[in-house]
């Protein structure tokens, strides 16, 4: 590429301050939707988005009405921490104290800086800010007059403490998993296959040990819950502390007064699960800003700048516009500049996604991170800091992955309700299945279930995280797109517009035809010196082309006295004395001159694709000037790219219908939109729209597409072109190669794709998942453990994308078996719910004891389960149940006598009651038969279960 790219940073024109800082604390989407809501009404912000994903806030704001501490103290006193960097800048060229407190009272004035200090002894700065970029605090230095860098021990400052995050976070997981196994251990293995172990059994162990895990795991959560419930909201926290303290309190209960199988190990285990489901999220969350911190590291760390005629290394930080820098074979070029001497083939493929090596010699401009393959060049540097390509992509990708899609809202709508219904569900579920059903252990055990199967989390990663990774991997094929909202569009464009010059065509037309009419018009050479004179004060690209073509042809060009451009139709001037008028068939009919006598001859140019323009000398028919633009080679594939995704393709030109329509016909466009004047092209885009029925893309790169571009529904400019197109556009494709616009909508539709999957799985966990609990079909563990798996689940599936190759018409290579090993997995445990519960295969009997007899006879199929609920009203006498020898499995304690332990030998089935108390035992006989109940060598056969095939 021979151009110099620039980039705008900003996904919309916005008025007003941007401030974007980190916020800590947040836990769901519930979290960063109450966010987003304060401070959106907050006076003087013009707009906010929260990201769950990044853990950013973005604000637009008008200083003059709002602070950026005022909108700080609004995160803050909504129980959230807000993220302080800390920078330490080497300053160079202090001579005196007035020098530093200059710089240290222009920084403290930086809106989101907290304090600044300045010491000129060890020539360094501190800065304490929020939402400050690093870059920007060493340009305000730099422009001073003195030079800045970032020190070597601030650089990784803010890795180093997400790591540290990460660690502490792992080591509570650790600690959490080491205390919960042994409970887990005691109550899902031992107990069942009724092994009994003094220590593991016993309830002051185990109380201890579920009362440090529920006050050492569970305060983040009762911390969250208190700050959201404090300020009239609540958030996943709150489900979480609410289902876990339900489950322990009542094990409590059932440890020391109730009697009962406790569930301790279920408050555990949740906590744990969703502590590691947490772990998990944050691993996989920090995955999908690989894309930036691979682009940060293409940046060379230091550059060969020729001082004083001395080559020298200095760090990056150092180079200064202007500075000359020397690159050797298989160097990065340091930063932006233009080649001053040698010849080389740069990889630019970090920046274009295109392998294949560009030729650069002098005069052309080359980009900072990009590799130098075979050849020593020595550079002028033109951009360097925050102004090169690759820190305004790096810029451009992180505000885009910080933007919300407008799909984002439905989720963010539902967060908004989400916890107090679940909470309503819950409170429902306990009065129902403890006032109609009349049973309490079960109606807690639901609503326990309910409280932790609900998961917000996965409904606020569903859109923010595909939007991380899709953008990254566009950003990686050199397809920069600047925000989510653009992100989500693209892949409802129906019709795309493609401006020919410098997007079909490579928009450097060549001279190819300069043809005299008429016995008393000039020749060749002087009609071609005339016109070229003219053209030399126009910048349009076709006057360009005969300026050099003169040129070419050795031909002097005379002194140019006037000039006027006529927008979209010619030029007049005048030129050695002579009236000189170049343009079209309908410009010379203005003027009253005939050109009849070259209609054949034009319309063979046009035939052929060539642009012929009629040129007059004073006020005669003089001649043809024709031009051809050559189309790109890709162009014609491109087209037929998008005409396989179904999309309607027309070019729009300001040439005339013959030309326009040849090279039409040539690329294979739908409609051909000809002699549309620069002015009219935003009118056709908006025409196309037909009253919001289609969505239309506008493809351009130059100034005069720039209406066009901001009018359409999705701008898309060519990194090739002018910064203006570039900054209206609302993507930018960093090659010329029209292939990227296929490329980008196949992007966009595999990201809406993969965002629609996300909000599916994050609405099919709760929708199933929440009934199931409610009818008390979960047990508390299985929905802790799918709560955590929805949240993983849908970042795993957004992590898919890094593996989707844009330029391939395929899809992602391994998605299938991903997503059906996710379906497993939700099978699985639906299956291990119903297998666990057995709703609709339970035999219940409510029995009474009064003396020693207990005439009864169960019957049950092998493999169903049976309930039996034992109440003795005996006053004098404590008796049991007892089927001795019997092969079951899954034996549950329901209820049990807290004043008597519980028996435990062989494969009996056994519960002892004391009087007035009622017991309830569960258990699944698995082989067929006719089973005793009773203790026959003391006190006979009571009754009979009997065991069907």
């Amino acid at each position: 590429m021979s151009d110099a790219i620039h980039l705008s940073g900003s996904a919309e024109a916005r008025t007003g301050a941007r401030l974007e800082f980190s916020v800590m604390g947040m836990t769901c989407a519930a979290c960063s939707a109450r966010i987003q809501r304060r401070l959106a009404k907050a006076e003087g912000v013009q707009e906010a988005s929260v990201n769950l994903t990044t853990e950013k806030a973005t604000v637009y704001y008008d200083p003059s009405a709002v602070t950026p501490q005022k909108l700080f103290d609004l995160v803050t006193d909504l129980g959230y921490g807000v993220v302080k960097d800390k920078f330490t800048f080497d300053i160079a060229g202090m001579t005196c104290a007035a020098c530093s407190s200059k710089i240290e009272r222009k920084l403290s004035r930086v809106p989101g800086v907290l304090s600044a200090s300045v010491n000129l002894s060890t020539e360094k700065a501190t800065v304490e800010a929020v939402g400050v970029r690093a870059e920007d605090l060493i340009g305000l230095i730099r422009d001073l007059g003195y030079g800045a860098r970032l020190a070597a021990d601030a650089a990784d400052a803010d890795r180093e403490r997400r790591r540290q995050e990460m660690r502490r976070q792992v080591a509570l997981l650790a600690f959490s998993a080491a205390l919960t196994l042994p409970l887990f251990v005691a109550n899902m293995i031992l107990m069942p296959m009724r092994i009994h172990h003094p220590v593991l059994m016993n309830r002051w162990f185990q109380f201890a040990l579920a009362t440090i895990i529920q006050v050492v795991v569970g305060w983040r959560f009762y911390r969250g819950a208190w700050l959201n419930l404090r300020h009239g909201s609540a958030n996943m926290d709150v489900l979480v502390a609410l289902g876990t303290t339900a489950a322990y309190l009542y094990s409590v209960a059932l440890s020391f007064f109730l009697g009962g199988e406790n569930y301790y190990e279920s408050s555990a285990t949740i906590l744990t699960l969703i502590l590691l489901g947490k772990t998990l999220e944050a691993i996989a969350k920090g995955r999908t800003s690989e894309a930036i911190r691979k682009l940060l590291s293409l940046q060379a760390k230091t550059a060969r700048v020729v001082r004083d005629g001395v080559e020298r290394d200095v760090p990056i930080e150092d180079v200064v516009v202007g500075d000359v820098i020397v690159v050797r074979p298989g160097e990065k070029i340091p930063v932006d500049g233009v080649v001053l001497s040698g010849t080389s083939a740069v990889d630019e493929s970090m920046l274009t996604g295109e392998p294949i090596p560009v030729d650069k010699g002098p005069g052309d401009a080359v980009t900072g991170a990009t590799l130098n393959k075979n050849g020593a060049i020595t550079l002028r540097a033109t951009r360097v800091g925050k102004d090169t390509a690759l820190a305004q992509i790096v810029r451009m990708v992180e505000e885009a992955q910080g933007s919300k899609a407008p799909i984002q809202k439905l989720a963010d709508r539902i967060s908004g309700i989400f916890v107090p219904a679940v909470v309503g569900i819950a409170a429902v579920t306990l009065l129902a299945w403890g006032l109609i059903a009349g049973d309490w252990n079960a109606a807690l055990h639901a609503a326990i279930s309910v409280l932790v199967i609900a998961c917000p989390c996965a409904l606020g990663l569903a859109t923010p995280t595909a939007v991380m990774v899709g953008t990254g991997k566009g950003a990686e094929a050199g397809i920069l797109f600047k925000g989510g909202e653009h992100l989500e569009r693209a892949h409802k464009v129906d019709v795309v517009v493609l401006d020919k010059t410098g997007t079909i065509t490579w928009g450097r037309p060549e001279l190819t035809d300069v043809i005299p009419l008429g016995a008393g018009a000039p020749g060749a050479d002087e009609l071609l010196a005339l016109v070229a004179a003219a053209e030399s004060r126009s910048e349009h690209p076709l006057g360009q082309a005969i300026v050099a073509g003169a040129k070419e042809r050795d031909i002097a060009l005379p002194e140019v006295e006037s000039f006027e451009a006529i927008p979209g139709a010619g030029l007049e001037a005048r030129v050695a004395g002579r009236e000189v008028l170049v343009g079209t068939r309908r410009l010379m009919a203005e003027r009253g001159i005939d050109t009849a006598r070259a209609e054949a001859q034009m319309a063979e140019l046009e035939a052929a694709g060539k642009t012929a323009m009629l040129a007059a000398v004073d006020g005669a028919l003089a001649g043809i000037i024709a031009v051809a633009d050559t189309v790109k080679p890709t162009s014609a594939e491109a087209i037929a790219e998008l005409h396989e995704l179904g999309l309607e393709v027309v070019m729009i030109t300001g040439d005339n219908r013959r030309t326009a329509g040849a090279i039409g016909r040539q690329v294979g466009v739908d409609r051909v939109l000809a002699e549309v004047l620069p002015g009219d092209k935003a009118q056709h885009v908006e025409q196309l729209k037909e009253g919001g029925r289609k969505v239309v893309a506008m493809v351009g790169d130059g100034i005069n597409d720039a209406p066009a571009l901001a009018t359409a529904d999705l701008g898309i400019a060519i990194g090739t072109g002018t910064d203006v197109a570039i900054e209206t556009a609302s993507v930018t494709l960093m090659n010329g190669d029209l292939k990227g616009i296929a490329q980008a909508l196949r992007l966009s539709r595999q990201t809406m794709r993969t965002i629609k999957e996300n909000l599916f799985w994050a609405f099919i966990y709760n929708v199933i998942g929440i009934p199931m609990a409610a009818f008390g079909l979960l047990n508390p563990m299985i929905a802790g453990g799918a709560m955590a798996f929805s949240s993983v689940s849908v970042v795993s599936n957004s992590l898919l994308l890094k593996r989707y190759n844009p330029r391939s018409r395929g899809g992602i290579r391994g998605d299938a078996l991903v997503k059906a090993a996710a379906a497993g997995v939700m099978a699985f445990a639906i299956w291990l719910a119903f297998f666990y519960t057995q709703p609709f295969n339970t035999v219940r009997y409510d029995l009474t004891i009064r003396d020693l007899e207990l005439p009864v006879e169960i019957t049950v199929r092998a493999g169903q389960q049976v309930r039996v609920s034992l109440t003795n009203e005996n006053p004098d006498v404590i008796h049991n149940f007892i089927i001795p020898e019997v092969p079951h499995r899954f034996l549950k304690m329901v209820r049990f006598d807290p004043q008597l332990h519980m028996h435990a030998g062989g494969a009996d089935v056994e519960v002892w009651v004391s009087p007035g108390r009622t017991a309830v035992v569960e258990f699944t006989p698995t082989v067929p038969g006719r089973y005793a109940i009773g203790d026959p060598g003391k006190y006979g056969v009571r009754g009979w279960l009997v065991v069907e095939e």
